[in-house]
């Protein structure tokens, strides 16, 4: 979990940006004894499947005028779910193992119709259910039993004055309020008020808190391992805080859709005073950035991100499992060839586009986009932005290098929107290790988060293409339609192209780039180096202005050939610029656009 804040008024305390530290939502490979197994589960189930026929068909009742002992050493559930599967496989073990079950509502009928025992909650409290269901545990007579601590005198004389019977054993899970607010067509603002629970996080944050003499269950996984815990006559105080934290931490979650729907519906402001962003455990990695880097993926839990794509949840149907690298460079794949419209092949190494190209045969895009640098596609990865069809899926599985005609090309990660079956076949035939995902194109509008020491930078995402801005041409010469054309390719490849950024293309294929340099000049001369004698009419983007046109990068590009230079512009020597293209009969467009990536 995920919690900022921004920087609170003069009269506030100093600004705080915290990291809540657990960011995993139901994690399920703790352990055994805590999460439990499908087999296991399944024979426990038989096991306590006889008893719904031996069940006493009446429900325990309290008389109104008689008052319960807390001493009477009576063992109480309390059971209150709106998601309720499993639930006749955990009322009859309870059952099974002496426990009085306590319920509400819909719950308690579910229970009865599994041939368990039910005493319903408001034969406890002698107060009907009202307000359409808003108020039904809300009484002393049932949080009473939840949060007496059984070690303190006092709080125990205060349950038996007042007839309330403790609770060893609590199950709750929420409404659905995610669930409802994500739905197709959206809700109406009354339906989602009407969907935030009040009793449930009530219930739970007391059991919670009382972990030492409640048992609190959110989450039907543990259901088995409640049971199993139960049967032992010794008692484990891990296990109940491990309980504890999944119920708080359920909580928290539950309220974090909560005010981000809220905020939306009241403000809209991407930017609110503080949210908080639910992480959810996806995989433990084998190893982070580097080998003595320990590491994890989450996927965002965020209303905002519902259906809205990307590599977190894209499908993976073969190959090794996904590394912290992987993810990182797949994410880089997927989110630059998802902005070409036309058929595009995309190959990225460390981040970094190395190979680009958009044509009507996948196939030749496919070659060209090896071709434009062989040695940094080796071991990268492969991305397509239509569907990997059988010929699509031969080719990559047979193609050599350009570098020897010989060495087929190895990927790590081959990702598209969707396979034929046949095309998947193949892919899996190419190597046991290749990762082969599917994925839905991300959304735009979406907010980028971004760590640094102490703290958090929000941004929105940079969504622009070549179709929202305009190329202008500020020379003497004007450029081409197939200039234009070549401009607009590079200046949208140089976008995913870590800064310094330079991109020389022709014909919807990049020939060179050069990335991450602390000058421009040196980013210049990497792509023209990679380029070769294919610079000559082609045409370069510069993800930001040149600092210096003479003796610099402009005039070296000049030179070089280049028919067509692509820059944001802004410099104050802009001028020098447009006076060097002019000089050797260059066209140059400024965007007004920067595209710094760092």
């Amino acid at each position: 979990m995920l919690s900022l804040s921004a920087a609170p008024t003069t009269a506030a305390p100093a600004a705080k940006l915290s990291r809540v530290p657990s960011a995993a939502l139901h994690q399920k490979t703790t352990s055994a004894a805590f999460f439990s197994q499908k087999v296991q589960l399944n024979s426990l189930r038989s096991s306590c499947s006889a008893i719904k026929s031996m069940a006493d068909s009446q429900t325990i009742s309290v008389p109104k005028n008689e008052q319960q002992s807390p001493a009477s050493g009576k063992k109480q559930a309390l059971i209150s779910l709106s998601d309720r599967k499993d639930l006749a496989f955990l009322g009859t073990g309870l059952q099974q193992l002496g426990y009085t079950i306590v319920s509400t509502g819909g719950t308690a009928s579910a229970l009865e119709g599994a041939g368990v025992s039910v005493t319903k909650v408001e034969q406890l409290t002698h107060f009907p259910e009202m307000l359409d269901g808003r108020v039904k545990t809300l009484h002393p007579h049932i949080h009473g039993g939840i949060l007496a601590r059984r070690d303190q005198k006092h709080h125990m004389e205060a349950l038996s004055e007042h007839g309330i019977g403790s609770f060893d054993v609590v199950v709750v899970n929420l409404y659905p309020f995610y669930d409802k607010v994500t739905s197709t067509g959206g809700i109406e603002f009354e339906d989602g008020i009407e969907n935030i629970d009040i009793g449930g996080p009530a219930m739970i944050r007391a059991a919670a808190k009382n972990h030492k003499d409640v048992l609190i269950v959110v989450d039907n996984e543990d259901y088995l391992g409640l049971l199993e815990f139960l049967k032992g006559d010794r008692d484990d105080q891990q296990f109940r805080r491990k309980l504890a934290w999944k119920a708080f931490q359920h909580c928290a979650s539950y309220d974090s859709a909560v005010s981000e729907w809220l905020w939306k519906q009241t403000m809209g402001d991407k930017f609110p005073p503080s949210f908080t962003v639910p992480l959810e455990l996806k995989s433990s990695l084998r190893y982070g950035e580097n080998p003595h880097q320990n590491a994890a993926f989450y996927v965002d839990k965020s209303i905002s991100e519902v259906n809205a794509g990307g590599i977190a949840t894209a499908i993976q149907h073969h190959g090794k499992e996904m590394s912290y690298n992987n993810y990182l460079d797949a994410d880089a794949a997927w989110n630059c060839v998802s902005e070409f419209q036309n058929p595009t092949c995309v190959i990225v190494k460390h981040t970094n586009p190395c190979g680009v190209a958009s044509r009507g045969d996948i196939l030749e895009a496919y070659r060209l986009a090896v071709k434009g640098d062989p040695v940094s596609a080796f071991g990268g990865i492969v991305a397509f932005n239509i569907e990997v069809d059988e010929a699509l899926a031969k080719e990559i599985r047979e193609f050599r290098s350009p570098t020897d005609g010989e060495t087929r090309m190895f990927y790590e990660i081959v990702v598209a929107p969707k396979y034929t079956k046949k095309g998947l076949e193949i892919l899996r035939g190419k190597s046991k290790t290749l990762r082969i995902l599917e994925a839905k194109s991300n959304e735009k509008g979406k907010l980028s988060l971004r760590q640094v020491g102490g703290g958090w930078l929000a941004q929105d995402s940079d969504d622009l293409t070549p179709q929202d801005i305009q190329f202008n041409v500020v020379s003497d010469k004007s450029p081409a339609e197939s200039e234009l054309q070549d401009a607009e390719f590079a200046w949208l490849c140089a976008k995913h192209v870590k800064s310094n950024a330079i991109v020389i293309a022709k014909n919807n294929c990049m020939l060179g780039m050069g990335s991450g340099q602390p000058n421009r000049l040196e980013s210049l001369r990497i792509s023209m180096r990679k380029a070769g004698d294919e610079v000559k009419g082609a045409a370069l983007a510069s993800d930001a202005f040149f600092p210096f046109a003479w003796n610099d990068a402009v005039e070296e590009a000049c030179e070089a050939g280049i028919g067509v230079i692509a820059e944001p512009g802004g410099s104050i020597r802009d001028k020098d610029a447009i006076e060097c293209c002019n000089k050797y009969g260059v066209s140059l467009l400024f965007t007004n656009v920067r595209h710094f990536r760092h």
